[in-house]
């Protein structure tokens, strides 16, 4: 019993999502279950996934965030929109100009943050004032309506296309093929994993449990792949989602600079004495963060197909509290790209339901804040129950 109570706890918020998707779905009377929601859990929420993953490494460095990413969007949409429209630069140098600007942002805040020892809440909170004021300053400049638009149709094809699109309503052979390649592959890393940690004498999950897990990913996976299917193919953003969960997953499990993240937020003085470069790896946090921020506004210019002053908003709300609510703590040290996604999921459910119930966006605010406490209570009660034993 006491195995089953730990499996219960440590998988708490993924059984929460469930619970809340099939609420949503009797709430809506079948209509968050059918392709086209599906779909647009994705394209509507894929800001989530991509900039929790980048604030992912602010927190475990410390609880540490970026209160500028949201505002950061508006400006990067601006300048955009002045260089692919107004200026028509190209697609090709328009998103290489604007990840040079963002590269540019993020060795300032990294250097501010690291090496001036200014508090990250306080460097990005000047961003977040400042890229919302100047984005919109841009747009009123260079266009009399105070949005930019029509962007490259190959820039949205992009960013926000599908993939060997179909009609919607027609099976997508393409997709339920690859739904069948993902699962595969998941199922041979499940057991393949399970096999080196048995081989090399470390703990290892259970074969059953291995089963169970693998079944279920399975059955997840080819549910969206059947659904995609016949919403008109892959969405290219979720290509890109994806490639950077399965990019950061790997950097934070297997690599040396992964752990560094880690240690880090457990305990910085004791990792700076251990030899590690530790202002090296926090530069590193936010610098990254502003590159994953380029790479959101690509997919919010697309998604929206303009540039606009609103873009953005309480982006980086959404961000931490994806995080949060998947486990990450708000210390430092702990969490995982698995639990972000599993947050980042959750708060696009909350969204896109009560899109679906037309319901006041100030109660879609209530609602995630709750969530959000509720799972800092949790993570606090978890940490003391632990520290007692």
């Amino acid at each position: 019993m006491k195995k089953y109570m730990e499996i219960l706890k440590k998988n708490a918020m993924l059984i929460v999502l469930v619970l809340v998707y099939i609420f949503f779905t009797v709430l809506t009377n079948g209509s968050m279950f059918s392709p086209l929601n599906f779909n647009a859990l994705i394209t509507q929420n894929a800001y989530v996934f991509i900039l929790a993953t980048g604030m992912l490494m602010c927190m475990l460095t410390g609880g540490n965030i970026d209160l500028s990413c949201g505002s950061f969007v508006c400006l990067l949409g601006a300048a955009g929109g002045i260089f692919m429209v107004v200026k028509e630069m190209g697609v090709g140098v328009s998103i290489f100009l604007m990840l040079l600007v963002g590269v540019i942002y993020g060795c300032i805040l990294g250097f501010l943050v690291a090496y001036v020892n200014v508090p990250p809440w306080i460097a990005t909170l000047a961003g977040f004032l400042a890229f919302r004021g100047l984005g919109t300053a841009l747009l009123s400049k260079n266009s009399s309506t105070g949005s930019i638009s029509p962007f490259p149709e190959s820039f949205i094809k992009i960013f926000a296309g599908n993939i060997f699109e179909t009609p919607v309503g027609t099976m997508n052979i393409i997709c339920l093929v690859t739904g069948i390649v993902a699962s595969v592959i998941v199922v041979l890393i499940n057991f393949m994993g399970r096999a080196n940690k048995i081989k090399k004498g470390y703990e290892a999950d259970s074969m059953t449990s291995v089963i169970v897990k693998s079944v279920l990913s399975v059955a997840v996976i080819m549910l969206f792949a059947y659904k995609l299917s016949l919403s008109g193919g892959i969405p290219t953003v979720l290509v890109w989602v994806v490639a950077i969960v399965l990019v950061y997953s790997f950097i934070t499990s297997k690599t040396t600079l992964g752990r560094y993240f880690y240690t880090i937020g457990g305990n910085r003085e004791a990792t700076r004495l251990s030899g590690i470069d530790t202002k090296k790896i926090m530069f590193f946090a936010y610098l990254n963060m502003a590159v994953i921020t380029v790479i959101t506004s690509y997919v919010v210019i697309a998604k929206f197909q303009s540039a606009n002053s609103q873009a953005g908003t309480n982006y980086e709300m959404d961000a931490i509290a994806a995080c949060v609510v998947g486990g990450v703590s708000a210390y430092g040290g702990a969490g995982s790209v698995f639990g972000m996604v599993v947050g980042a999921t959750l708060i696009g459910v909350i969204n896109l339901g009560m899109q679906l119930k037309s319901v006041d966006a100030d109660w879609v605010k209530i609602v995630k804040g709750l969530v959000l406490l509720g799972a800092v209570v949790f993570d606090i009660l978890a940490a003391k129950k632990n520290a007692n034993k």
